[in-house]
């Protein structure tokens, strides 16, 4: 394992990058606002158009952007210290395609309809069936690889059903709707979406958090970690539900912004010395400024009606995958 680079300089400077980003995306939108007057105007209790626009829209949008940034590139870390594999992210074991078909059984029963938090209470009511199935798949002292298997089994069933419900919606307004659902924005949120999923997020922030010493200690293999004193039956328990908890909710406010959590991870690791357990708090400020970053450029493009962030997060992820299953193959 290489010397580790100075860890408080990069995290504060992830930090920094987060907060210029946060600031650049309450400004950047559509209509120009005189965004001091708006908060000055939001603080005073007085009722403004730039308030409205700063507390209804603006301030949501970043405010989302951040905390799901935040939980994909903290998700993507912890899978791939646990699986000791730098090609996994949260997808591996279910849980972002569960999500994501708890929120289309939303749309498909009529309940988003009805219900304001019906997309994320779907989204997080599959995060939590794929968690126990992956369990009464696998158990909870499995061996690695039978949790990888059963969250390839959970991830194929839920793209599936998924399918099988936009083929037999009765509206193909409805489907249509699902379908650029599916493909993740934060256009339209709330900030009762921000109250409703943030205790969960930051409920499975703390969870993964913890869990850093034991993946340092797991990527010297499982006998010395357990040596060390290290139950990794608990450490994957709360590595799994933690995960769940920090994207399923994510997914289901926002849809599905693929790649996050696997190229985030791979650009700060030789910046952190390899080490899993450093990787995380980093890997989550990473992910956070790459959300906001990508949610202002589809602002600024000029495309109408605009990109879907999952469609520019894939745009640079793809590639950057490709190119890592390139380098992979060269050094085997």
């Amino acid at each position: 394992m290489s010397p580790s680079p100075p860890y408080a300089p990069l995290a504060g400077a992830l930090a920094a990058l987060v907060l210029v980003a946060f600031v650049a995306s309450v400004r950047i939108g559509y209509a120009t606002i005189d965004v001091g007057g708006a908060l000055a105007d939001l603080l005073a209790g007085r009722t403004s158009l730039g308030a409205l626009v700063l507390m209804e829209l603006r301030l949501p949008r970043a405010i989302i952007g951040a905390l799901v940034g935040f939980s994909l590139g903290l998700a993507g870390a912890a899978m791939q210290g646990l699986l000791r594999n730098p090609l996994a992210d949260a997808g591996v074991i279910g849980v972002s395609g569960a999500a994501a078909f708890g929120a289309v059984m939303a749309f498909y029963s009529g309940l988003s309809a009805s219900f304001g938090l019906a997309l994320p209470t779907g989204g997080i009511l599959g995060a939590g069936v794929a968690v126990a199935l992956l369990y009464a798949l696998a158990g909870r002292g499995s061996a690695t690889m039978t949790l990888i298997l059963a969250g390839v089994a959970i991830s194929s069933l839920a793209g599936a059903l998924t399918a099988l419900a936009l083929n037999l919606s009765p509206n193909p307004y409805a489907a249509t709707e699902v379908m650029f659902w599916l493909m993740g924005s934060l256009a339209d949120r709330s900030m009762t979406h921000v109250q409703f999923a943030a205790p969960l997020l930051i409920a499975g922030w703390l969870m993964i958090l913890v869990c850093g010493p034991a993946l340092d200690a797991l990527s010297l293999g499982e006998d010395t970690a357990t040596s060390l004193g290290f139950h990794m039956a608990r450490v994957r328990l709360l590595l799994i539900v933690g995960t769940a908890l920090a994207v399923g909710p994510a997914v289901a406010v926002t849809g599905a912004i693929g790649f996050v959590g696997l190229v985030v991870p791979h650009l700060l690791r030789p910046l952190v010395g390899g080490r899993p357990g450093r990787l995380l708090l980093v890997s989550g400020l990473g992910g956070a400024a790459l959300v906001l970053a990508a949610d202002i450029a589809v602002r600024v493009v000029g495309v109408r009606p605009e990109l879907k962030l999952g469609v520019v997060t894939a745009l640079i992820g793809a590639p950057f995958f490709l190119l890592l299953l390139w380098r992979l193959r060269r050094e085997a």
